[in-house]
């Protein structure tokens, strides 16, 4: 074959392999989507990276290096992707394809006897690079259709390629049809073994990401019902001091009246009155996180002159765990009043909680008004702050505390009017 024609045969397999990069930190590290311009930079970039080594002649060793700095540059630079993640995936793709590209055209020559599809420079060796090349385009088609897919069930798929990758290379070994040098073998047989492990590091770290955010939310919990708690009995302690004082502020007040001084009456009623009435303003629904999260942003919306009203019915002795409602309503709320506080016109902005129980359904809907919408992914909101790191991983562990009570959680607008709901079944709990 020509040089020129494997040079652009190279160049468009390696736009493929750019693109299913880009799809997979979309999915797997919760980057932003890749726009038509980001994949054509990245593209355009790889493209002269191929052009350049083709002329040089250098080995291919530094086309993986230098193609892997650059995608994972394009995906830093233009989807908002972990740059350490991002290497770290960067990395192991590109060992992946390599392996697995070497893989099948080894496996093709030992079925057809002809060691022509191990050199890509010839007809047979562009045959194995493309059909290698259209296996890994429909496999990220697979992915991308199977938006349901969890992460146990992915980490169990591309554990079974990594095994199956070990296997085929070590069984490779063992042919006699077609010769292959032993370094060679021992290189892929212990790349192999690295993938395997890259694998089983990046679900750890999933895993730890989760495990961190929920202890972070565990950990705010404890500390905000420790002061919820203080309050509350600094407010029934004030109540039962003025209970016990009642009779001597009954004379005060007498003494006040019968010397026609109404207005000092008054003043002292107040005086008495307020721990009273911070007390009555607060919502108390019987269980701890809940009253927190309600209060506390209450709070906040105050603070942002925004409007914050409240209704709620909720169900008592129920197996909801509270980290779970935390989770749920924290993020809602958290979102409802960072996007109100973004509305220029204080008189506009408004944040309504309302929580029913329907049945064994417990219902949370959220409103608030909005400039911008907020961006989405999967159907699920993304944050708009800029240290958005932990704050992605809140919106999913909400997500995923709303699918343990078979729930959901869905969002819609209309006029000015932003809304998530989130539905949770329950089920009641006999008290012992």
């Amino acid at each position: 074959m020509t040089d020129l024609l494997i040079l652009f045969s190279n160049i468009a397999a390696g736009g493929v392999r750019a693109v299913v990069y880009l799809f997979l930190v979309f999915r797997l590290l919760s980057a932003g989507k890749p726009e038509k311009k980001s994949a054509a930079l990245a593209f355009g970039g790889l493209a002269l990276i191929l052009v350049i080594l083709h002329v040089t002649g250098m080995p291919d060793f530094y086309r993986i290096a230098l193609e892997t700095v650059w995608l994972v540059f394009s995906v830093w630079r233009f989807q908002g992707a972990d740059a350490k993640m991002s290497l770290f995936l960067g990395i192991f793709y590109e060992i992946g394809v390599s392996f697995w590209q070497f893989l099948l055209s080894a496996w093709a020559g030992v079925l057809f006897h002809s060691s022509a599809f191990l050199d890509y420079g010839t007809f047979s060796g562009q045959i194995s690079v493309w059909v290698f090349h259209v296996l890994l385009a429909a496999a990220a088609f697979f992915f991308g259709k199977r938006l349901d897919m969890t992460g146990k069930e992915a980490f169990r798929l591309v554990s079974a390629i990594a095994v199956s990758g070990f296997i085929a290379v070590v069984t490779l070994s063992q042919q006699s049809v077609l010769i292959i040098a032993d370094d060679t073998l021992d290189m892929w047989t212990i790349l192999a073994v690295v993938f395997m492990m890259s694998v089983l590091v990046f679900n750890m770290n999933r895993q730890y990401e989760v495990e961190k955010e929920l202890a972070i939310l565990k950990s705010e919990q404890a500390e905000l019902l420790e002061r919820d708690y203080t309050a509350l009995s600094n407010a029934y302690a004030v109540n039962a001091k003025l209970f016990h004082d009642f009779h001597n502020h009954i004379g005060v007040l007498r003494q006040l009246l019968s010397h026609k001084k109404p207005e000092e009456a008054m003043q002292y009623l107040d005086a008495l009155q307020a721990p009273v009435r911070e007390m009555a303003d607060r919502i108390w629904t019987g269980d701890e996180t809940i009253d927190y999260l309600i209060n506390s942003k209450a709070q906040a919306a105050a603070a942002e002159d925004i409007p914050y009203r409240i209704q709620v019915e909720f169900p008592q002795h129920t197996n909801l765990r509270s980290a779970d409602l935390c989770a749920v309503l924290g993020n809602l709320l958290d979102n409802a009043l960072e996007a109100a506080k973004q509305v220029p016109e204080k008189e506009n902005r408004f944040v309504y909680l309302t929580i029913r129980r329907i049945n064994q359904m417990l219902v949370i809907k959220v409103e608030n008004s909005f400039t911008t919408l907020p961006a989405s992914k999967d159907g699920e909101l993304k944050t708009s702050k800029e240290d958005n790191g932990l704050h992605g991983w809140g919106l999913k562990s909400a997500r995923t505390a709303a699918e343990k009570y078979n729930g959901c959680i869905q969002t819609s607008y209309e006029g000015n009017t932003f809304r998530a709901v989130a539905t949770l079944s329950y089920e009641g709990l006999s008290l012992p």
